[in-house]
């Protein structure tokens, strides 16, 4: 349904000496959302996850590359049409719904800017989406900073479903509420998806979630679609050292075991000056010569995509380097 092709994001900003200097958010990713699926984007704070999501949803245009929905660009697709198909859920429900409205007022407001119906049919529209997302109808009348967490985050999902739309563009929307509270917004989203045909793509740092709601999963790390493949292959069977380390990094319930350590340091690279070659080799154990230098190419396969040298072919004048994983 959306396709990316070769999508670069960057943002001129001040370094530490008052300059500026581009900071690429988003460098040459090309990724497909199928009908349909979960795609889950996961990967460490600043690799580009959320401005991959803003892009689709249109809010910024990016520097290179095209985006296409249905094969129509979507610059090409008048704001309204487009609005009617893709609709974001921010991770915040605190800051996401207008204190100074009601809840009525808040997932109407599409409909009001769409001129669906009159005010009756509106408020019918509204009491439906309520039943859907598990809200009772007394809370039409209420305001946000009323609401718990959990609750504004359904008022959120209603307000995005309320237009029907093919794909939601799902931005953290657990990550701010208690555990109990996002197994019961997961669950509601799943059943959602069910019931509107919807396709997702769901952006989170949260391995556990990602695993009970997606299908397809994709790992970028500054800026960078590093792998990408079903669920399973990524979580059982990663192939890209990040990926690994990602997943050694998740907290165990056995206090016995310790902090997990994922040997990846504490240093963050300097995402204004990313380094030469791979930009994961400093703080990857699996480095070779080769990885400091040349950047890596993606390679998709059965598997699916990974961008490391343990997987490509080594390029010309490098035929001595091992590439076995």
């Amino acid at each position: 349904m959306l396709a990316l092709r070769n999508i670069v994001q960057s943002f001129d900003v001040r370094n530490s000496a008052g300059r500026l200097q581009e900071l690429r958010a988003v460098d040459t990713v090309s990724l497909e959302l199928r009908q349909g699926e979960v795609l889950a984007i996961v990967g460490e704070s600043g690799s580009g996850k959320t401005t991959l999501g803003r892009m689709m949803l249109r809010f910024t245009k990016p520097r290179e590359g095209d985006i296409l929905l249905d094969g129509e660009p979507l610059d090409g697709i008048d704001k309204k049409i487009l609005s009617r198909r893709i609709q974001p859920i921010f991770q915040d429900p605190y800051s996401s719904l207008n204190s100074r409205k009601t809840i009525e007022q808040i997932i109407a407001t599409p409909l009001h800017i769409h001129g669906i119906g009159d005010k009756a049919d509106r408020r019918r529209k509204v009491e439906l989406m309520l039943d859907r997302v598990g809200l009772a109808r007394h809370l039409l009348n209420a305001y946000p900073m009323q609401l718990s967490g959990g609750q504004r985050q359904r008022v959120a999902i209603a307000r995005a479903l309320i237009m029907n739309p093919e794909i939601v563009i799902c931005d953290e929307p657990t990550s701010a509420l208690d555990v109990s509270v996002q197994a019961q917004i997961l669950n509601l989203l799943k059943t959602l998806r069910d019931e509107f045909n919807l396709t997702y793509l769901f952006i989170s740092h949260n391995l556990a979630v990602v695993e009970f709601i997606a299908d397809r999963i994709g790992v970028m790390y500054l800026g960078r679609l590093v792998e990408l493949g079903t669920t399973e292959q990524v979580l059982q069977h990663p192939r890209h050292p990040y990926t690994k380390a990602l997943l050694e990094s998740v907290l165990t319930p056995d206090p016995s075991l310790g902090l997990p350590d994922p040997q990846l340091g504490n240093q963050f690279p300097n995402p204004l000056d990313p380094p030469s070659g791979c930009r994961f080799h400093p703080r990857c154990a699996k480095a070779m010569d080769i990885c400091r230098s040349v950047a890596p190419r993606p390679v998709r396969d059965a598997s699916g995509l990974v961008e490391c040298h343990l997987y490509d072919a080594p390029p010309a004048g490098q035929a001595g380097v091992s590439h076995t994983a």
